[in-house]
């Protein structure tokens, strides 16, 4: 079984209550004081009260070019992706000659070589070790990436892996751009990243505590592809984000969770620990609707889009990181995480809690 051995989530150090933030941004998306009080009431119903920045709250304002952001891009994620992987291979018991696969995921920004390529030497990675950077999977790739590092994994049983996200969603802001879209994004997603060790059958005897992984399942939405994701040009990643994403979500989620369980002969009520996607409101909500669950089932990732915004990518694991940490599950018991992106897509986990946690 392959197992999750240790996940670490790391933020900026620059972090602001949610109105600073927005008074902040607010007049970089409009002139209009009118427009201003719309940005500020979607601001404050997003459900998040702080967020981590990549970069100074005041440094915003001169951020206008796509080169600029994309070079503090590689700048800051770099830093904070190395911190992950060390954190994270720490607590696993690891070291970083130790690891055999590198998969690394952003959808804010860029590079070549990529953020994985750079690690190498600032990590001391082993010149050999094998690399995937990720691109274009948005919030849902914390979860594929866990799949995609089991598949990985399941051919290699006794290799050592490192998934890394690293999202800096402060850094796509598009001034001068007031429509719906960019503002709910303007008020939800923050920055942040996180780096889980996962190791192949042969070595998860060696890892006290983590979580199993024991299966997943991909699904695509037909006709969905205009409803979430970028529109990229010369100012950089704007952000497409329809307001029927909920729907889609609410209709879709609940068939693709079911069948995962149903294939090991669980139900959504043998699932005693949820890792949600960290979305939003609406998207926790409709997530909860789909799968006919209370709101509170989701609480863990309540507390972090609360405490840190919609990570994109790094959500899951930052929630998943916590659900590590507060521990309590189990043993032997069911855990799903899940999350949704471009495409639409959703990635479900199948998660068991082992013995010894």
């Amino acid at each position: 079984m392959v197992r999750i051995a240790s996940v670490a989530p790391v933020l900026p150090e620059h972090v602001h209550a949610q109105s600073e933030i927005t008074a902040t941004i607010a007049p970089l998306l409009s002139s209009d004081p009118r427009r201003r009080a719309t940005i500020a009431r979607i601001h404050a119903a997003t459900g998040v009260e702080t967020r981590h920045l990549a970069l100074p709250l005041g440094e915003y304002a001169g951020l206008t070019t796509f080169t600029a952001a994309n070079e503090a891009f590689v700048r800051v994620g770099t830093a904070l992706a190395a911190d992950a992987c060390r954190q994270a291979l720490d607590a696993a018991g690891l070291v970083a000659a130790d690891v055999d696969f590198l998969l690394f995921t952003s959808i804010t920004g860029i590079a070549a070589p990529s953020v994985d390529a750079l690690l190498v030497d600032r990590l001391g990675l082993r010149a050999d070790v094998k690399r995937l950077p990720v691109f274009g999977l948005g919030c849902v790739a914390g979860a594929a990436g866990i799949a995609r590092v089991r598949d990985y994994l399941q051919g290699h049983p006794q290799d050592v892996a490192l998934l890394v996200s690293v999202e800096l969603c402060s850094l796509t802001l598009q001034q001068g751009d007031d429509s719906m879209a960019n503002i709910v994004s303007s008020g939800l997603f923050g920055d942040g990243a996180a780096a889980a060790v996962m190791v192949g059958s042969d070595r998860a005897h060696d890892v006290v505590g983590g979580v199993d992984v024991v299966d997943t399942r991909s699904a695509m939405y037909p006709d969905t592809a205009g409803a979430l994701g970028w529109d990229i040009g010369s100012g950089g990643f704007r952000i497409v984000l329809a307001a029927g994403l909920a729907e889609i979500v609410e209709c879709s989620l609940g068939p693709s969770v079911v069948h995962l369980l149903a294939a090991h002969g669980l139900k959504v009520a043998d699932v005693g620990t949820w890792v949600a996607h960290t979305g939003g409101p609406r998207i926790l909500r409709a997530a909860a609707n789909a799968l006919e669950l209370p709101d509170e089932t989701f609480e863990a990732s309540w507390r972090s889009l609360a405490r840190v915004g919609n990570l994109s990518s790094s959500g899951v694991l930052h929630v998943l990181a916590d659900e590590l940490a507060t521990g309590g599950q189990i043993p032997r018991s069911a855990g799903v995480l899940f999350a949704i992106g471009p495409g639409v897509c959703t990635e479900t986990v199948l998660l068991r809690w082992p013995e010894e946690s």
